[in-house]
């Protein structure tokens, strides 16, 4: 069975298993993973991508956690990424840095990550797409937020693949 035929089965069923998503995940091609994680963080059937991010962060490992904030420094720039949540990214970086470390990352809290994402959001809607486009490459911790926006990327990957074909 293909990836696109094992999509149509768990999007019909409507519940999506740790087992069915890590045999999807290992089948997908990153691009189409990370377009579905990135129209997951939009939807509006799930949290706001702030709250999806903090989660995701809260939940992954040093090197995974100053991944993601380096993602968000290079997309937006340091001095911008710097300033939201009340400077709390510019407070843990080291005077000129353009990039953070695990153990400089280990300093934020997820809801401070959540504020921080949910402001870049509002500035630099591309944001989801480079996050998305993140965490495709880490999608062991997307079961971490659950069935309902494991199910929606799923649908949505489905989606993509099927316009590809």
């Amino acid at each position: 069975m293909g990836l696109l035929d094992t999509l149509s089965q768990i999007v019909a069923g409507g519940n999506v298993s740790d087992d069915k998503f890590d045999q999807v995940a290992q089948q997908a091609p990153t691009d189409a993973l990370g377009r579905g994680l990135t129209d997951a963080f939009n939807s509006d059937q799930t949290p706001p991508i702030g709250q999806m991010v903090g989660q995701l962060f809260g939940n992954s490992n040093g090197q995974q956690q100053s991944g993601m904030l380096n993602q968000l420094l290079a997309t937006l720039g340091p001095s911008v990424a710097a300033a939201l949540a009340g400077g709390a990214l510019g407070r843990i970086m080291s005077p000129g840095a353009t990039s953070v470390t695990p153990e400089q990352a280990a300093n934020l809290t997820p809801e401070q990550v959540q504020t921080v994402v949910t402001q870049a959001s509002e500035s630099s809607p591309g944001i989801a797409d480079q996050l998305g486009n993140f965490y495709a490459q880490h999608s062991g911790l997307i079961k971490t937020l659950g069935g309902a926006a494991m199910l929606i990327a799923m649908t949505k990957m489905k989606d993509h693949l099927a316009q590809r074909s």
